[in-house]
């Protein structure tokens, strides 16, 4: 299994990114799949997550700042992020949830002016 985000990179406060996780090797469709950060020093932060219906949720925290979407032909996750702001700097990780959980390895995203 593979699982490998892009589209991470330096951002301005203020920006938009659209970061995208190619999956490989699983039964896509099949899988809850999550975003999750992790930014410098702290733990990890799930962010959001989408079903196998394509029901989303976000964490409450997240104030509709992202916006979670598959394409299940593609196989291919993304998250939308909107109005970035220097507490977004993180490593971006998706993971894959069922029998087993599998992660990629993440994209960073950094805002900075």
């Amino acid at each position: 299994v593979q699982l490998v985000e892009s589209g991470g990179g330096l951002v301005q406060p203020g920006g938009t990114l659209r970061l995208s996780c190619a999956a490989s090797g699983l039964s896509f469709s099949d899988h809850y799949m999550n975003w999750v950060r992790q930014a410098p020093g702290k733990g990890l932060e799930w962010v959001a997550g989408i079903n196998t219906d394509d029901s989303t949720y976000y964490a409450d925290s997240m104030n509709g700042q992202f916006t979670i979407s598959r394409d299940n032909a593609k196989n291919m996750l993304y998250l939308r992020v909107n109005s970035l702001k220097p507490e977004d700097t993180a490593l971006y990780y998706c993971a894959a949830s069922g029998i087993m959980d599998y992660w990629g390895k993440g994209t960073l995203v950094t805002v900075s002016s």
